[in-house]
């Protein structure tokens, strides 16, 4: 049966592209790191084409490993603090939504509800937050610990920390606000609410001192494969990124992460399941991989490595090109997302040398690649939403902007001729345009509940 709801689309962000070599392309702004205007133009383009959102994907800390390596592969090195361009583009954009990555491990919940508010409000109702707990040791040297916290404890302190701020939000009632000049009344102190939360890792008083957000509170995306991060995703997330290497196990995902939330009172169809996917469009197959061969060309052996390294916990440096990758370096189990290891897992243990993981890396980023002309790229797209193993796609550009431009004029027209995306947004908000319900507010439910 065919689906009555269309693609959603988001552009995922690094400064240069998803290619750890996109900085040495000629098409790219190398300046683009601390140029404003190189992302506004990102966000435009991205805007023009009816995008649901832009992705700002972060770490709270400067890459580790080889010197050398790091030297060659800007992405981490230099870039900007996503709160605060967020607030920059909030104001420049009208339609596209904007999602910022930011840790609970590293933040005070009264922070983060606060900020993220205020960007909703500054943008008229179309922010997101990517909810993570970090997943790289580097982060944690930061902020006062050595290294990262075990996983369950920062899933824990992370499940805490949402609730916490989901309770910020509701601190006023939608109508609270009565504006009242003539009486003297600001806002309705009966709806008005302070939180008063005392749990194992917060204690948050409240009230927020902002109005309620324009979309009910902000949208909220998660990225994750593990029994923790799914079952936060099903009781929390209403966007939730994963890995497109496989459709079969993608379904899997889609259908047990959507499976657990009517056990948590949630609707299904009150969360999007977007997969990264990096896109080589052309008009040939020989020109899409022709664009691939390019970037492969110009990354680095010792970026590989580094990239390699961070993804797969194993120091890499000086394994020789041409031999199987050494399975001793391997951990147990991941730190961070158990999906994407066990991709590249599966691709080591068939005895691939170093030197063809690397390219692998380079070619298809962990196997969610597709290179190819404008209908096989819609081809892939059609089969992966239909048969719901998606509702839709982190499109993890290559180089930005010419990636992202190639596959607005190539791939959007055949999407749009299928019938499969928007030609124009849906409404001013993010939650409107990605079809999410209104949330309702704890306060004004407890208050009709009691025949208030």
């Amino acid at each position: 049966m065919a689906r009555e709801d269309k693609l959603k689309l988001g552009t995922f962000v690094y400064t240069f592209g998803f290619h750890p070599a996109a900085w040495r392309h000629p098409a790219s702004d190398v300046n683009g790191a601390n140029d404003f205007s190189h992302l506004l133009n990102v966000a435009k383009l991205s805007e023009a084409a009816k995008f649901d959102f832009m992705f700002l994907a972060d770490s709270p800390a400067a890459g580790v490993g080889d010197p050398d390596a790091l030297a060659r592969s800007p992405t981490k090195m230099n870039r900007f603090e996503p709160l605060s361009l967020l607030s920059a583009l909030s104001v420049s954009t009208e339609k596209l939504g904007l999602v910022a990555t930011v840790s609970t491990s590293y933040y005070e919940p009264f922070n983060v509800a606060r900020l993220f508010a205020s960007i909703d409000h500054l943008s008229g109702g179309r922010v997101c937050w990517n909810v993570v707990t970090s997943d790289h040791d580097e982060t944690g040297y930061n902020f006062n610990r050595e290294g990262l916290d075990p996983h369950a404890l920062r899933y824990e302190r992370g499940n805490e920390f949402v609730d916490v701020v989901f309770g910020l939000w509701d601190s006023f009632e939608d109508g609270a606000l009565l504006l009242d000049r003539e009486n003297g009344v600001y806002y309705d102190k009966t709806k008005h609410h302070t939180l008063n939360h005392k749990g194992k890792h917060f204690q948050v008083r409240g009230p927020l001192n902002i109005a309620r957000s324009p979309q009910g509170r902000p949208v909220i995306a998660q990225a994750g494969g593990s029994e923790p991060g799914m079952d936060m995703a099903a009781r929390t997330a209403e966007v939730v990124f994963s890995l497109a290497s496989n459709i079969d196990r993608n379904r899997a995902f889609y259908q047990n992460v959507k499976g657990r939330m009517p056990a948590y009172g949630r609707d299904p169809n009150d969360l999007k399941i977007m997969p990264g996917v990096v896109i080589n469009v052309a008009e040939t197959e020989a020109e899409a991989k022709a664009k691939v061969e390019f970037l492969i060309d110009k990354l680095h052996p010792d970026v590989g490595r580094l990239m390699l390294s961070e993804f797969l916990e194993a120091d890499l440096r000086g394994v020789p090109l041409d031999k199987p990758f050494p399975m001793d370096r391997l951990p147990d189990a991941p730190k961070g997302s158990r999906a994407l290891f066990d991709e590249l897992v599966d691709f080591v243990k068939k005895g691939r040398t170093v030197g063809e993981l690397i390219r692998h890396y380079a070619e298809k980023h962990t196997g969610n690649g597709m290179t190819g002309t404008p209908k096989q790229i819609a081809d892939f797209m059609e089969e992966w939403f239909e048969s719901r193993a998606c509702d839709g796609f982190i499109l993890m550009f290559p180089t930005l902007p010419s990636s992202l431009t190639d596959f607005t004029e190539l791939v959007l027209p055949e999407l749009r001729r299928r019938g499969l995306f928007r030609d124009e947004y849906e409404g001013p908000t993010l939650r409107e345009n990605l079809g999410l319900s209104m949330p309702d507010n704890r306060f004004t439910v407890a208050r009709t509940k009691a025949g208030g």
